[in-house]
């Protein structure tokens, strides 16, 4: 492979690398911050990004079909960002909470196969088979396996898997909706309008009485950081796109090597470590990730 032609690998690293270090301060503020404010400063930061891409954005491309599905795209996204954020200020570990909720195209694929008659490939088969116990194995539960009835009993509202799994079912409902909404409308104006849900959302916190004060300068920062790199990586998938990189590809790639990268970050910066079975379930979830990831190969039209 020849690296210098193939720019829209490197942005879909980008993306990967941008989208893991956004998990990692996401989990460093959530002992101090809210997951409502997280969410806040989260817009805040993604704000900084619409120059990049708005002008890109023609009045006469949108569409009242485009413009609900991707509202809808967003509110799914968001109810996900939340529950990642109550995850992390619950316990939940980024170097657990991250592999497992990426495999959210578990989700995607159950409903587009019900709903949208979708057919399954083999790779999307096997997928599933290691997304079963990989979620298994990073529930860190392991009573599952010793004990099921106190597993079960164990899990309350308060749980931080609750929540990872809650993230899980809203992110693939968000791929299923960003998928309709991208048939109707560009990527970019699905971006545009994500942000714009996002703000609705955090003034509805706002106005609810959700807002935290006593956040310190240091957590207001990254917290906007936050939001700013994770519409990065965003836009470096957009970037990936526009450079012929194959939507399976670009999306495959990004979303194995974010995992990762939350990984050996939050082993580096976080001091987090976890035993063979936590090892397992992460290998499990990126590889059932990346073959979820896999989309039928369209035949030519003649």
């Amino acid at each position: 492979m020849n690296l210098k032609n193939k720019k829209w690998l490197w942005f879909a690293i980008t993306a990967g690398l941008l989208w893991g270090i956004w998990g990692i301060i996401a989990k460093v503020i959530s002992a101090d911050v809210s997951p409502y404010m997280n969410h806040v400063l989260f817009t805040a930061g993604m704000i900084f990004t619409l120059p990049l891409v708005f002008r890109k954005c023609k009045w006469a491309a949108l569409n009242k079909k485009g413009l609900v599905w991707a509202i809808v795209a967003g509110t799914f996204a968001i109810s996900g960002n939340v529950a990642v954020f109550y995850a992390f200020s619950l316990g939940g570990q980024a170097a657990i909470v991250i592999p497992l909720t990426n495999l959210y195209p578990l989700i995607t694929i159950i409903v587009a196969v019900i709903f949208l008659k979708e057919k399954l490939t083999g790779w999307n088969i096997l997928g599933l088979v290691l997304a079963i116990p990989a979620i298994l194995l990073l529930s860190g539960q392991h009573l599952l396996f010793e004990n099921p009835a106190a597993f079960f009993s164990s899990i309350n509202g308060d749980s931080w898997l609750i929540y990872a799994l809650c993230a899980l079912v809203c992110w693939g409902l968000f791929s299923l909706s960003q998928k309709v909404a991208t048939n109707h409308i560009s990527a970019e104006w699905s971006y545009v309008l994500f942000i714009f849900t996002s703000v609705i959302i955090s003034v509805i916190f706002l106005l609810t009485g959700k807002w935290q004060s006593g956040i310190s300068g240091s957590n207001w920062i990254a917290g906007i950081i936050a939001g700013a790199v994770n519409g990065g990586g965003v836009l470096a998938s957009f970037a990936a796109y526009r450079e012929k990189g194959k939507a399976s590809s670009v999306t495959t790639i990004a979303g194995t090597l974010q995992p990762v990268f939350t990984i050996l970050l939050a082993m580096i910066l976080l001091n987090e470590f976890f035993g063979t079975k936590e090892l397992l379930g992460t290998i499990l979830a990126i590889a059932g990730g990346v073959l979820l990831s896999i989309e039928k190969k369209e035949k030519p039209t003649t």
